[in-house]
């Protein structure tokens, strides 16, 4: 299973350390972090990044991420639809295979079939855009009572229902425990509709009083990983782990560190390197 460094994790490091502190680490890939690419992309060339990405030994995975795709008003949809032709550029420049997409609000009264055919719809003319530059997307539901898809569950019924192969999931350890996704939904996955795993663990909290902010390192909390990880071995998936932490103690620490504490964290809790060592 190749490792990736999101750049939530690193959040105060610009696009350029986040890729030397994964290289440092010797990480697989990145996920690049879409506001940290543009400033990069503002005083550096394509050429630029992908010298760095190659220097530093590690691909591009996906860009994170266009934000609240679904339930928005015309004006705000044109937005969503150009940053999606501008980031679709950008990752078939580079070779980057996807790039991460996110529901949006829950409308007060939305029915399921209604959010099954707003998702649906927005995935599909998002997916003309994207396709011709060869890039997926990832929809990430999120565990938040406030989104429209907060489980899995449901991710899985609209991702079948797009029945496109430019179309998948992202499942993030967080997120699926907060919104209380199944076991089961994992089970009925084909697992190259995965396109995207999410690691972190959590404080010791009430389900309700979780956010981001209470991220932890892998293996360090309560969120059922190995659980997790042992139905992904059921379905066969073994493609890839990425590390994304909003934890703002952890912005404030050498991102060198933090990438490499997060590694280390990672290949313990996975059992992905036996020789693994997290220093806490």
């Amino acid at each position: 299973m190749k490792i990736a460094l999101n750049g939530a994790t690193t959040m105060h490091a610009d696009l350029e350390t986040d890729i030397r502190a994964a290289g440092a680490a010797k990480f697989d890939l990145v996920e690049l972090w879409a506001s940290k690419l543009r400033t990069y992309l503002a005083s550096h060339t394509i050429a630029d990044l992908r010298a760095l990405l190659s220097e530093n030994n590690v691909e591009p995975w996906s860009i994170n991420s266009i934000e609240h795709i679904t339930f928005r008003t015309p004006e705000d949809y044109e937005s969503i639809k150009a940053q999606c032709g501008e980031l679709s550029a950008i990752a078939g420049e580079i070779d980057c295979p996807y790039i991460v997409v996110v529901p949006g609000k829950l409308p007060d009264g939305a029915t399921k079939e209604q959010i099954i055919d707003e998702s649906v719809r927005v995935l599909n003319e998002l997916a003309d855009i994207s396709e011709p530059y060869g890039v997926a997307l990832a929809f990430e539901f999120l565990g938040q009572t406030d989104c429209s898809v907060q489980t899995l569950d449901l991710c899985n019924e609209i991702v079948e229902k797009v029945d496109r192969q430019s179309i998948g999931n992202v499942i993030d350890t967080f997120h699926f425990y907060a919104g209380n996704s199944t076991f089961e939904a994992i089970d009925s996955m084909k697992p190259e509709k995965l396109f995207i795993f999410h690691i972190n663990d959590a404080e010791d909290l009430p389900k309700e009083q979780l956010t981001d902010a209470q991220r932890l390192y892998p293996g360090t909390g309560i969120l059922p990983i190995a659980e997790i990880k042992a139905h992904f071995d059921k379905i066969g998936y073994d493609r890839m782990v990425s590390i994304e932490i909003f934890r703002p103690e952890y912005w404030d620490q050498d991102p060198f560190e933090v990438a490499r504490k997060a590694k280390a964290a990672t290949e313990k809790v996975l059992g992905l390197a036996q020789s693994a060592r997290f220093i806490a």
